[in-house]
């Protein structure tokens, strides 16, 4: 899926990363449009790279594993550096979405962030658990921001976790959730906001949605 271009300059993206990082690509070959580009996209990452390695279930076969990493649709893409940060990715990562992924497969490589200090120590300060969940499609450019922060959100701080959805993949959840334009972000179902926002303005939505619990 990628040229030979493409992949150069993954390959030298991908030589930021600092540690291992494995993939848990949950996918099957029923009923799932997208799972088999999805597999092969990954296949071609996992490639470049010596630091990624790539597990591949079904979560029909193996549904304890479905069920330890949250996951109820598939392809789905679980990223897991030191620790599981709670970091998902639901749907192909096409488009602006695969610079996503790769920027998060090196944040999880890091296990650090690109935060102020004084917003990681708001983050971190936080002592409930936050589901954040973005939804997005490929063809958004303001997405990756989005997605990009709830991720790093994720790796300050164990009780939060974070879902890049592909809402075109699942119009049902964008029923759920009335998506009516991305990037939306909605944190435990409850707090939920439309667009990219600012490093400041987001730490401040996740300070409000804590609260509220």
């Amino acid at each position: 899926m990628l040229t030979e271009r493409d992949k150069e300059i993954v390959r030298k993206r991908l030589e930021e990363m600092e540690n291992p990082v494995k993939i848990l690509l949950f996918s099957q070959r029923i009923n799932c449009e997208f799972c088999e580009p999805t597999e092969e996209l990954i296949k071609e990452v996992v490639e470049l790279s010596p630091k990624i390695s790539l597990e591949i279930h079904s979560p029909i076969e193996n549904e304890d594993l479905s069920r330890k990493y949250g996951i109820d649709r598939v392809p789905a893409i679980v990223l897991i550096g030191e620790k599981d940060y709670g970091i998902r990715f639901f749907g192909i990562p096409a488009g602006y979405e695969f610079a996503t992924l790769l920027e998060s497969i090196i944040l999880v490589s890091k296990g650090r962030t690109r935060f102020k200090s004084a917003n990681q120590e708001k983050i971190r300060g936080i002592n409930v658990p936050l589901k954040i969940q973005v939804f997005v499609t490929p063809t958004c450019p303001y997405c990756p921001s989005a997605l990009l922060l709830a991720n790093q959100a994720a790796i300050e701080n164990m009780n939060i976790s974070a879902y890049g959805i592909e809402v075109s993949e699942y119009p049902e959840v964008a029923e759920l959730y009335n998506v009516t334009g991305v990037p939306k972000t909605v944190i435990n179902d409850s707090f939920e906001f439309v667009g990219a926002v600012s490093e400041d303005q987001f730490v401040e939505y996740l300070l409000q949605a804590a609260g509220s619990q």
